[in-house]
């Protein structure tokens, strides 16, 4: 009977030792966002529900023309999303992983999706207007699409970003083609709900904003609101700067210089600044090719007053794309995409670099294949040694597809995937 006892044991503690290493091994595999892998995905975005969940928004393109936004939620810290919901306003919805759809979840439980459309007119050929719809039934109905921008002399706004604020309500930023100077450049508007009321209160903030780079808005555990984006200096340089507001929206700072690259171009790069806040400040990570290409990181601890010399991510003139996040250690996680060479093609992949609360790299990787095109990835920390990373990923025979394919609306041939990335 002791034998029989000591069998059953030794049976049942291996059998559990094989699924760990499975569900391990599961855990770590990249996974398609929809499980329809005949539909085409794009635009993901990682962001919190009112109750914790992780949530990936991202567009589902129909056909050659119609496209929705979509959202799962995961009740398992992100390992895997429960069935996607379609938001019905946004059939309108333009594609454009730097111009991205956004969703926000409000403490009371209101959701808010944010996006842009196209708007294409004989002033601005590549105009947009942003829309949103509003959710007061956590998803189940959703409100029509409103126009964030009621002003007729506004032709395009685009490149925006949307925050949680201190008050519960939500805070945007955008670009908008309405302008008090000659210069070059757009102008960054800031405004905030109102309740079941939506989005009121817009005002003009900075002017001459590089036109076709995101912005980043962020809300910090004081309840200070920061933003981030690539601003025209001199007529010429499109360096990376930052703005605070103490009051809550009602005033900003001046803007200063994350980093004086100096970076002189007659060109959009259409690449925008990142940031995220631990214990010792705020950390940031940014595209140029000032002084030395590719991606590159600094902090402040005084808000923005100073910043630290920066320090190169990926010295690649092809690294692009960062986002940065904070791991709830203070530990920060950046991730990009690059251009790597395959044999006779050229494919791009993603990066990951693990800095410590300081900025100090701990270590640096890749996590998608080097026979693929992936790019445009968002991240969300989960615990101190795990990160969610999503991206868009396209094979090397549908980039040929692609090439054939330029008259459509709508590109071809991609698929949001995503993964949990096990630092330690």
């Amino acid at each position: 009977m002791k034998n029989i006892f000591i069998a059953a044991v030794l049976i049942t503690f291996l059998f559990s030792c094989t699924n760990t290493k499975n569900e391990e091994k599961e855990e770590c595999v990249e996974k398609t966002i929809c499980t329809d892998t005949t539909a085409e995905t794009t635009c993901p975005f990682l962001t919190t529900d009112n109750n914790g969940n992780v949530v990936m928004s991202y567009i589902k393109e129909k056909n050659d023309t119609l496209a929705v936004i979509c959202y799962a939620i995961s009740t398992d810290k992100g390992y895997s999303f429960g069935e996607p919901i379609e938001i019905p306003a946004s059939k309108d919805v333009h594609p454009s992983a730097e111009n991205l759809p956004k969703m926000a979840f409000k403490p009371n439980g209101e959701i808010i999706a944010v996006w842009g459309v196209d708007n294409g007119n004989p002033k601005k050929k590549y105009a947009g207007l942003v829309y949103y719809a509003q959710s007061f039934d956590e998803g189940k109905n959703w409100s029509e699409a409103k126009q964030l921008v009621e002003d007729t002399t506004s032709i395009d706004q685009r490149y925006f970003d949307i925050s949680v604020l201190q008050n519960g309500e939500v805070g945007i930023i955008w670009l908008d083609s309405r302008t008090k100077t000659d210069k070059e450049g757009s102008t960054l508007y800031y405004g905030e709900t109102n309740g079941k009321n939506g989005f009121q209160n817009e005002k003009p903030i900075a002017e001459t904003i590089c036109q076709c780079c995101r912005t980043d808005l962020f809300v910090d555990s004081k309840g200070a609101i920061h933003a981030a984006y690539r601003d025209i200096i001199n007529d010429s340089i499109r360096d990376m700067v930052h703005t605070i507001s103490i009051d809550g929206g009602k005033t900003f700072s001046s803007s200063n210089r994350i980093s004086a690259d100096n970076w002189a171009i007659d060109g959009c790069p259409h690449t925008g600044p990142t940031m995220a806040e631990n214990t010792n400040g705020l950390h940031f990570a940014w595209y140029t090719m000032g002084g030395g290409s590719g991606v590159f990181y600094s902090f402040t601890n005084d808000n923005g007053k100073t910043f630290s010399i920066r320090d190169s991510v990926s010295t690649k003139p092809s690294a692009k794309h960062p986002q940065l996040g904070a791991l709830p250690n203070g530990e920060v996680i950046i991730v990009w995409d690059e251009t790597i060479q395959k044999g006779e093609n050229y494919n791009a992949w993603v990066g990951l670099q693990h800095r410590t609360n300081e900025g100090k790299v701990v270590s640096t990787q890749y996590i998608t294949a080097d026979d693929a095109i992936s790019g445009y990835p968002v991240i969300k920390a989960i615990d101190d040694n795990e990160v969610l990373v999503a991206w868009v990923q396209k094979h090397q025979d549908v980039k040929n597809k692609l090439v054939e394919n330029t008259k459509q609306k709508h590109s071809k041939g991609g698929q949001v995937y995503y993964k949990m990335i096990h630092l330690k």
